[in-house]
């Protein structure tokens, strides 16, 4: 086809295409206002390949690759700005978001971590206590998980010959369902994102109390303390957001209750991505380090300590300069 044919069959395309890019470059539009940018960008390329294969003048060749490659940054752009705002939400914006609702953290840390050390000293002084609030046969369980000569910590019987990277999944739906599930329990007027941040607090509470009472404190100590951080962290902030969407329906104020749930449930997401997050961490460290036994205890105390030293640092610190006020 010659070169003539060939510029006045797809001359219109062109045209077409350079007068979206114009205004995406001259604008803050996005790609996806344009629904057929995408499929203009890869005609272009197809007719930029056949200039070149059929040697056509290079006038016309450098025109459509400038073409192609301000298409291509305009295509792409979207993507980076996505991963920008992720990181900026990660070390800024989320942490912000966890003070700006420190009332519902507070309530929320004292309802799992009050129940938790509160049942943990109850049942380290009173040991037959532990079978009024965990059935006997998980009691059995934990002790197995938490054995000191257990070949890997933190996991029963059935799993304990597990690859890491399946205990990782494990990991990741167990600990996402519950903060799902104290989250989401927060449209019963609150009630039930306390119900579950009272009972994980009691559960995890008394069997921390009595494999201390048993002799097995070490091994359990040495194994939470590590991913603890994350976790424990998780499944407050998780509560936090939760009881936020029961207070939007029990005081809306001048709001209508499902305008008032709307306002709040923004937010209450937001703290649920961030938690995501931690329990994606939590995951890991649980699956790739807490568990292994090789490693002295008094390592992981210092590691576990530095964590959660880390974990405070970020939620008081993270995102505060004199262009993001509180």
């Amino acid at each position: 086809m010659k070169q003539s044919l060939f510029e006045s069959r797809h001359q219109a395309q062109w045209q077409a295409f350079a007068a979206q890019l114009a205004q995406l470059e001259q604008s803050k539009a996005k790609t996806g206002d344009f629904a057929d940018f995408p499929h203009l960008y890869r005609r272009l390329c197809q007719h930029l390949a056949l200039a070149q294969e059929r040697g056509y003048s290079s006038y016309l060749v450098d025109s459509l690759q400038q073409l192609a490659l301000r298409g291509h940054q305009q295509l792409y752009r979207h993507r980076s700005q996505l991963g920008a705002n992720v990181l900026g939400f990660l070390l800024a914006d989320f942490p912000r978001l966890v003070r700006e609702q420190w009332r519902f953290v507070l309530a929320a840390s004292l309802l799992f971590f009050g129940s938790l050390l509160g049942i943990a000293l109850l049942v380290y002084l009173f040991p037959d206590l532990i079978y009024s609030i965990v059935p006997p046969r998980q009691v059995a369980e934990m002790q197995g998980m938490y054995d000191p000569d257990a070949s890997r910590l933190g996991r029963a019987a059935e799993r304990a010959s597990s690859e890491d990277w399946m205990m990782f999944g494990y990991y990741v739906m167990h600990n996402i369902g519950i903060a799902f599930q104290t989250f989401a329990a927060g449209l019963l007027f609150g009630l039930g994102s306390a119900f579950f941040l009272l009972f994980n607090g009691l559960m995890i509470g008394a069997v921390a109390g009595h494999l201390t009472q048993i002799g097995y404190g070490q091994t359990f100590w040495s194994f939470v303390i590590g991913h603890g951080a994350f976790e424990l962290s998780a499944i407050a902030l998780a509560g936090a957001a939760g009881l936020q969407l029961g207070w939007a329906l029990i005081a809306p104020g001048p709001l209508p209750r499902s305008e008032s749930l709307r306002l709040a449930a923004r937010k209450s997401v937001q703290m649920i991505c961030g938690v995501m997050v931690f329990l994606l961490i939590a995951a890991f460290i649980e699956a790739y380090w807490s568990s292994i036994t090789t490693v002295a205890p008094w390592i992981k105390y210092l590691m576990g300590s530095a964590l959660w030293l880390l974990m405070a640092a970020y939620l008081l610190l993270a995102g505060r300069s004199r262009h993001a006020p509180e």
